[in-house]
């Protein structure tokens, strides 16, 4: 997209606002799949928390994709964007047996990551297919917050609690359709990957009902000019060697499957904002924008960097700002960083603003969440409508809490 058409957006929409490109969408898949297009059967299920509006579940749908949820709620909302049941996997932590039987009821293919659950779920349901998740133990990321397949995860069942699997589908004689990994996100060494897929592997071969093996995501994305990230193309060629292989031997050829969110929809998203003031004081300069981490949490909870561009002076002279918003908190989104000369007024535009931002964002403060906007064949759409005051306070149920005068009698 031109400077030109995001500053149009802002004007028409309004800032704050998140825009998301369904080309760079189209480009992310078609170079997923590519990369491993000499695997007959192979399976993208969109991460719907990275980005649930529902036209991009339409959209990432009619590409191919089907969906990994992580709720109900996710369930419903892909199943109200038109995604068959069946195209659905729901991958929960934590949750209810009462959820996962709810889920079951649709039509959906579950995905259970504790022991617990398993046994109940298998004892009370064994003519339903399950997948399960599995914890490798392998560190992936660099970084705990978005790593979670170490040792004191809270997800996946462990890979020294084979036998206790194996014992639970024994005894209850439920089917294991799938086995599943995830180890976490930004994942940059694909021999890490590789090694945490020959886990999954040798466990797979404890089960002889597959119909799938999901090798889960985190591939990395470029945040900045320059940046390193996962070379698909080289992982597509090195997995594929080796899944196929896997299904010779198992002989039965299995479907491959991803779960990738960050990785198609991350670099499609711009998030604009207007700046509300400059403020100068004896060190710094600060440009104060007209939001905050009720709108974009990720530089203040995982410390990631967004490219920042002045889309309204691109050719100004680079001066340093502290860019910052309008939250009775520290929301610091970028110290001291290079950026065309700020003056109040202007519109900046954070880049990589497509996975886990508007999904995460909240109205702390008592503010509006943005609106969303699909740029598609070169037309702007309105996909989600800025909250008014009604969306804040329709939930809430006022109490008349006067204290009450007693009646005395003289």
């Amino acid at each position: 997209m031109q400077q030109e058409q995001l500053l149009k957006i802002a004007k028409d929409f309004g800032s704050p606002v998140y825009v998301y490109n369904s080309e760079i969408i189209a480009a992310q898949y078609k170079r997923l799949t590519s990369a491993f297009s000499k695997v007959k059967k192979v399976k993208i299920h969109y991460a719907v928390k990275a980005l649930s509006n529902l036209s991009i579940l339409k959209y990432i749908h009619s590409l191919g994709a089907g969906l990994d949820t992580v709720s109900i709620q996710e369930v419903q909302l892909g199943l109200a964007a038109g995604v068959p049941a069946k195209h659905i996997m729901f991958t929960p932590n934590g949750v209810s047996l009462e959820e996962i039987e709810t889920v079951a009821k649709l039509g959906v293919q579950i995905n259970i990551d504790n022991l617990s659950i398993l046994e109940q779920f298998g004892s009370r349901h064994p003519e339903v297919p399950v997948c399960i998740r599995i914890n490798p133990h392998v560190m992936a990321g660099g970084n705990t917050n978005i790593s979670v397949g170490h040792i004191d995860s809270k997800f996946g069942i462990s890979i020294h609690q084979i036998p206790h699997i194996l014992r639970i589908v024994e005894n209850t004689e439920m089917t294991i359709n799938g086995i599943h990994m995830h180890t976490g996100s930004d994942i940059l060494d694909i021999d890490v990957f590789l090694y945490a897929s020959e886990i999954l592997f040798e466990t797979a071969k404890h089960f002889k009902t597959l119909e799938f093996i999901d090798f889960g995501s985190g591939f990395k994305v470029p945040y900045k000019t320059g940046d390193i990230e996962t070379n698909i193309e080289e992982f597509g060629d090195k997995l594929t060697t080796r899944f196929n292989t896997f299904c010779k031997n198992y002989g039965k050829q299995l479907t491959l499957a991803f779960e990738p969110g960050k990785f198609l929809v991350s670099e499609a998203g711009q998030f604009l904002a207007k700046v509300n003031v400059v403020k100068q004081t004896t060190s710094t300069v600060f440009a104060q924008i007209d939001s905050g981490f009720n709108h974009l949490i990720r530089p203040m909870l995982y410390g990631s960097q967004h490219e920042i561009e002045n889309i309204s002076n691109p050719e100004g002279r680079e001066r340093f700002y502290s860019v910052v918003g309008y939250i009775c908190e520290t929301d610091t989104f970028a110290n001291n960083r290079r950026i065309p000369e700020i003056t109040e007024g202007d519109i900046i535009a954070f880049k990589n603003a497509g996975a886990y931002c508007y999904s995460m964002a909240s109205n702390y403060n008592s503010r509006y969440r943005p609106a969303e906007v699909l740029w598609h064949n070169n037309e702007a759409y309105l996909i989600r409508a800025r909250e008014t005051f009604d969306d804040i306070i329709k939930n809430q149920i006022e109490v008349d809490l006067t204290p009450k005068v007693l009646e005395t009698s003289i």
